[in-house]
């Protein structure tokens, strides 16, 4: 047998098509919109037609139309696209995919084609042959689609352009992912531009909007607020609320879409409403007011759903501090809670207070906030200059009161108590509650607060956590599957806001509770890939381990040990004799306050994974490595066995897994502590300087991740000294009132003992 035809032989046995081996030649235009790339798409389409073959039929009917398009041959493309459809209708189950938008573009190019009309006018004929029979929510989803910008398609069909130029040729499975990206680009170009008013038509069809609505507070203010609701609607529905601070479009028509009446009500100062803009102050008492009118509205069934992100998240809070009774469940992603992360994280007031302040007041622009370059030379001159935090405006030239009344109270005091809930208060909300964070969110400790506040005031509190590799956009942005270098588990790939409406349906609509939420507590354990699931956050661990600040030098770091080391003997010069030498009981520390040198040249790292990390001001702490995989879970503590010179300090905490390859793994946000409060936030207990004591702390972080065997976790701990924070120089007095001059140049000195240890939860 001739060797050509024993191999078309094997070819066939093996059930792979010939034309899988087949190269064509390949030279793509230097971009994307040249006007020859549609003739050279569709010589390379033309092609492939004869060759291509397939065994799978859903594949094959999808690349068959894709080619038939590109190729010009409209009608033969709809009747593959029909085939394809009626093929996956029962897969689909009634759900609808994101193939209906080529169904759409393939129909109106075969329509074009036959009736001699312009693209526009067939479009229009095949989106009104689809979406105006769609139900509210798959409309909704469908335009979404179709709003996509062009963008999206456009730059990886550049990329896979330049990829190929110098090649040639192309293979063909190359070829027909080439096709499908090309169909995807060109029907966006074609139909962007119409889609538009087409969905505005749809939309006013389908929904009441009302965007000039002003609710009057019991003090006159008035509060301006828009609603969309549904037409089709014949009775009374449930609504859900955001109350914002921010001049936002939000998500009203999304929710009215999923069958509630959508509400979006702007704080004072901001668009409409009236009076002057005081964040966190007013909010409760004009939320109040505007669940109260939403209640007694003909549209409204009387029960109100409030959600929200950051700042919006803190609203609801506020608002159930004296409970409405027609709020009926509050559903938040990364709540902001006033006095506890924000403007102050661990008791440190962040640089970024001062500008959000100034934005949220309307004294800066958009333009002014997003000025990154300008806040970081702000940053620089103040740290530089050594001079008191609450200067720190005048270095902007914008004094604010705000900004300078939050400082008065570095305690958490009676001014922050009166803006959400405080003690026995969270005892008397006993709606349901739904919070979502993350591990990387910052305002992540303000979550966890709402959350252990509420649990430790009112056992029975229906409060679900759900908590993952997630940052405060989580719901806002949607998850994203590479997260500030790391690669998320596609476990933790959900549609969080979809979850939320799940949620509310089964709050307030009787439906099934959502599968995700399973316990009260649900976070996504990193490495694992999967969803754990546990009735409170010292469940998620089945014990713990103990790590010592072990004071053995290994390299430029010091050891992460299990065990505190035992006291070492040696032979004695004198016969008969054991002398007793004890190992060094502690790693000396020692930063200067002073030194500014790195005003311009520091930079914060933001990666979760990366090649290194920033041991600055700091030491760095690392185990042996891991015999086996290792599951931590759950929240740290710890207690620290020091001495210091100051009656003073903050302490800056990261935690690492230092993966087999070398890379580094953060386990969570860095976390940010004053000494003084370590206790709790109430007092402040001063340290005694120069005398041996210990210091017992809680992380306000969550983490869950399986570390590989062979990895080993590093601790880095170091006093917290940055350009963008407030700087603690120990002496006592108010901080923000301290400055180089008055504190002196004396460094930091601390002595970690090595008996001090973190207590890190794992599954074991």
């Amino acid at each position: 047998m001739r060797p050509r035809c024993l191999l078309l032989l094997v070819l066939l046995l093996l059930g792979q098509p010939w034309a899988l081996a087949q190269n064509f030649d390949f030279k793509p235009p230097a971009t994307v919109s040249d006007p020859a790339t549609p003739a050279v798409m569709r010589d390379l389409a033309e092609r492939i037609l004869p060759v291509y073959q397939e065994e799978n039929p859903e594949r094959y009917l999808a690349n068959l139309s894709a080619l038939q398009l590109v190729a010009g041959n409209y009608t033969a493309a709809y009747a593959s696209r029909q085939s394809l459809r009626d093929r996956r209708r029962n897969a689909d189950a009634g759900r609808v995919g994101r193939g209906l938008i080529l169904d759409m573009y393939t129909h109106a190019r075969a329509i074009e084609a036959t009736n001699r009309v312009p693209f526009a006018q067939a479009f229009t004929t095949a989106y009104k042959d689809v979406i105006p029979k769609l139900g509210d929510l798959d409309a909704y989803t469908v335009t979404g689609w179709l709003a996509t910008p062009l963008a999206t398609f456009r730059d990886p069909l550049q990329r896979l352009f330049d990829q190929r130029r110098p090649k040639g040729n192309i293979e063909l499975p190359e070829a027909l992912q080439l096709v499908q990206d090309y169909v995807q680009y060109e029907a966006y170009r074609s139909f962007g531009s119409i889609v538009g008013a087409l969905d505005n038509e749809d939309d006013q069809r389908r929904y009441e909007d009302q965007d000039d609505i002003l609710i009057k507070t019991r003090g006159g203010i008035g509060i301006s607020a828009r609603l969309v609701r549904p037409r089709t609607s014949g009775k009374p529905l449930p609504a859900l609320l955001e109350y914002t601070t921010y001049l936002t479009p939000g998500y009203i028509r999304e929710v009215a879409a999923h069958g509630y009446v959508g509400v979006l009500a702007y704080a004072r100062g901001t668009g409409k409403s009236t009076g002057a803009a005081v964040p966190f102050q007013r909010e409760g008492e004009d939320l109040r007011a505007v669940i109260n009118w939403i209640a007694m509205q003909p549209w409204s069934d009387g029960r109100v759903g409030m959600y929200g992100s950051t700042y919006s998240g803190f609203t609801p809070w506020a608002a159930a501090k004296r409970l409405p009774p027609a709020l009926k469940a509050i559903a938040v992603t990364s709540p902001t809670a006033p006095g506890i992360d924000m403007p102050d994280d661990g008791g440190v007031f962040r640089n970024f207070a001062y500008r959000w302040s100034l934005y949220v007041m309307n004294a800066i622009d958009d333009k002014a906030y997003d000025d990154e370059a300008a806040w970081r030379t702000l940053d620089q001159k103040w740290y530089a200059s050594g001079k008191p935090y609450r200067e720190f405006a005048s270095f902007y030239g914008k004094p604010d009161f705000l900004f300078l009344r939050w400082l008065n109270h570095p305690s958490y005091d009676r001014f922050w108590q009166t803006l959400i809930p405080y003690g026995r208060e969270f005892a008397k909300i006993n709606i349901p509650v739904l919070t979502i964070t993350g591990y990387y969110a910052a305002s992540e400790a303000g979550a966890l607060y709402y959350f252990d506040e509420h649990h430790r005031n009112n056992p029975h509190a229906d409060h679900t956590l759900l908590i993952g590799p997630y940052d405060d956009g989580a719901t806002v942005g949607g998850v994203q599957s590479a997260l500030r270098g790391y690669q998320v588990d596609a476990a933790a790939q959900v549609d969080l806001r979809e979850l939320r409406y799940e949620w509310f349906d089964h709050v307030l609509k009787g439906a099934p509770a959502p599968a995700l939420l399973q316990g009260r507590v649900n976070y996504e354990v990193m490495g694992a890939n999967e969803w754990r699931h546990a009735q409170s956050i010292e469940a998620m661990g089945a014990g713990t381990l103990k790590f010592y600040l072990d004071a053995t030098a290994v390299n430029a770091s010091h050891r992460l040990a299990q065990h505190i080391a035992a006291v070492k003997t040696k032979p004695s010069a004198v016969k008969g004799k054991t002398k007793v030498e004890a190992p060094p009981a502690f790693v000396s520390q020692e930063v200067s306050l002073a030194d500014r040198t790195d005003a311009t040249t520091w930079a914060p790292q933001v990666d979760i994974v990366s090649h290194n990390v920033e041991v600055r001001n700091a030491t760095a702490y690392v185990s042996d490595p891991l015999p086996k995989p290792l599951e931590l879970q759950g929240q740290w503590s710890g207690r620290f066995d020091l001495t210091i010179n100051k009656v003073d300090v903050d302490l800056r905490i990261a935690a690492y897994e230092l993966l087999p390859n070398g890379d580094y793994f953060q386990l969570f946000e860095p976390y940010t502590l004053r000494a003084s409060y370590a206790k709790d936030r109430l007092h402040r207990r001063l340290l005694k300087a120069g005398e041996r004591q210990v210091l017992a702390f809680k992380i306000e972080r969550l983490t869950s991740r399986k570390l590989q065997a062979g990895s080993r976790i590093v601790l880095i701990l170091g006093v917290n000294k940055r350009p963008d924070e407030e700087i603690n120089y120990g002496t006592g007095g108010d901080v923000s009132n301290e400055s180089l001059e008055s504190a002196g140049k004396a460094p930091v000195r601390i002595r970690w003992y090595n008996d001090s240890y973190i207590d890190m939860p794992v599954q074991r």
